[in-house]
């Protein structure tokens, strides 16, 4: 059985639509996921000037358990999810990452895969970069990435972005789209079976 975390961090909700549909996707291939969100940082003020954001705070999140470095040490490969913040990653998930250097220097990430997703608010408003931005850490762990790439018309349907489901919400910032959950149901799935594949492999070399 492959043991998956999907972690993401959601203002208004739409990463979240994408992080359930990604988790979906990778049940539907048999793997086991945890999905988890990272603690909301921004102060209340900022929360309350946006209703979608106080919604989503008071009335999704609490179902979400947040994430932690046990999930992290459990899984067998990651999907990292965030709204674009200035073409980089929200500072929400990236204090969750700064916390993993104790796991990162004993090798406990290393060799695992990962494939990453996002939100903005353009379609040029900075999503690949997000991504880009954000797969430098994996990079640092020594993660295998699993970008979705053009492997599947999920990829087409959504946009056709192969470095990860991308979804544009617009502003005021609506839902994410049908195309956008598909293309995020396949990107999930799409790791499990590589998560599956490479945990094969290592039992195999191990036995």
């Amino acid at each position: 059985m492959t043991n998956l975390a999907v972690i993401y961090y959601s203002a208004t909700g739409s990463v979240h639509a994408l992080a359930q549909a990604l988790a979906d996707g990778a049940s539907g291939e048999g793997a086991t996921v945890r999905l988890r969100r990272v603690p909301e940082l921004a102060p209340a003020a900022a929360i309350d000037a946006n209703p979608a954001w106080r919604d989503y705070v008071d009335n999704v999140a609490p179902g979400v358990p947040e994430a932690t470095l046990e999930d992290l040490e459990w899984a067998d490969g990651y999907a990292f999810g965030t709204p674009s913040r200035f073409g980089t990653p929200a500072a929400q998930l990236k204090q969750f990452i700064d916390t993993t250097g104790g796991l990162w220097q004993q090798g406990t990430l290393a060799g695992k895969p990962v494939t990453t997703f996002v939100s903005a608010i353009n379609r040029h408003g900075g999503a690949e970069a997000t991504i880009l931005s954000l797969n430098n850490v994996f990079y640092h762990w020594g993660s295998i990435l699993v970008p979705p790439g053009y492997t599947d018309s999920a990829v087409y349907g959504a946009g056709g972005n192969p470095y990860g489901t991308a979804h544009t919400t617009g502003m005021p910032a609506e839902p994410a789209t049908e195309q956008a959950l598909v293309a995020a149901r396949y990107q999930g799935a799409r790791l499990a079976r590589i998560a599956a594949a490479l945990s094969a492999d290592t039992l195999v070399a191990a036995g």
